[in-house]
C-alpha cells in the first residue's frame, strides 16, 4: 500500500485502522510497523500511529553510494566466475524484456524487468552477505523509482549500459565489468534524486 500510494508519503494511519483494512488483529500490524520503520519507510508516534515517511533524495544519494559498490563488486565477482551464456541466460531474458518494454514504452514493466537485472546481477556474484544488504534496500529503491517512473525520459541508456555489463561479464572482464557498473549506477543515482529535489521544490 506504501508503494503504490494508496497510504500516501505524510498520512497518518492508527494501528486499529490499519489492523481493519487488513483484515488481522493489531500485533502483527505492530510487528510489521516495527521492520518497516527500520526501513526507514513509516514513523511510529506514541498515540498518534504511523506515519508514512516520504521518499528523502539524501536516503536515496546514501542507499545508491552503497548499492553502487555493492552491486560494483558483484559484477566484477561474476566476470571472473567465468559464467558461460547458458548461465547468464537470466540476466539476458531481463535485458531483453527492458528493450521490448522501451519500444512498447511501457515503463512498468521496464521497472520490473530492471528490479529482475539487478536482483540477478547480485546473485551471480555469489557473495550472500553483499545478497542480504542489497535485500534490506530493495523496497526502498523500488517506491523511489516508482514514485519517479513517470517523470523520467526513456530509460534507453540504461539498457545500453547493462547490454555492456552483460558483454564484460561474459568476456570474463572484471575491471570493464566494475567500471561499466558502477558508472551506471551513479548516473541512475544522479537521475533520481534529481527528479525527487524537483517534486519536492514543488510541494513546498
Amino acid at each position: 500500500m506504501i508503494f503504490s500510494g494508496e497510504l500516501s508519503a505524510g498520512s497518518d494511519h492508527l494501528e486499529t485502522e490499519l489492523a481493519e483494512r487488513l483484515g488481522m488483529s493489531r500485533t502483527p500490524v505492530r510487528e510489521a510497523a516495527l521492520q518497516l520503520e527500520g526501513q526507514g519507510l513509516v514513523e511510529l508516534r506514541p498515540r498518534k500511529g504511523v506515519r508514512i515517511l516520504p521518499v528523502s533524495s539524501d536516503d536515496m544519494r546514501e542507499i545508491y553510494d552503497v548499492l553502487t559498490e555493492l552491486e560494483s563488486l558483484a559484477a566484477e565477482s561474476a566476470a571472473k566466475a567465468g559464467y558461460s551464456e547458458q548461465d547468464l541466460a537470466a540476466l539476458s531474458a531481463a535485458i531483453n524484456d527492458m528493450d521490448r518494454s522501451i519500444e512498447q514504452e511501457d515503463l512498468e514493466a521496464w521497472a520490473e524487468a530492471d528490479d529482475r537485472f539487478h536482483s540477478e546481477l547480485v546473485r551471480l556474484g555469489g557473495n550472500s552477505r553483499v545478497c542480504m544488504i542489497v535485500s534490506m534496500m530493495s523496497d526502498q529503491v523500488r517506491r523511489a523509482k516508482s514514485s519517479t517512473l513517470f517523470a523520467r525520459p526513456l530509460p534507453v541508456q540504461s539498457n545500453e549500459d547493462h547490454r555492456a555489463v552483460y558483454a564484460a561479464i561474459l568476456a570474463g572482464d572484471p575491471v570493464k565489468a566494475r567500471q561499466v557498473h558502477r558508472d551506471h549506477r551513479r548516473h541512475a543515482r544522479d537521475v533520481l534524486t534529481g527528479l525527487l529535489d524537483r517534486m519536492r521544490l514543488r510541494t513546498l
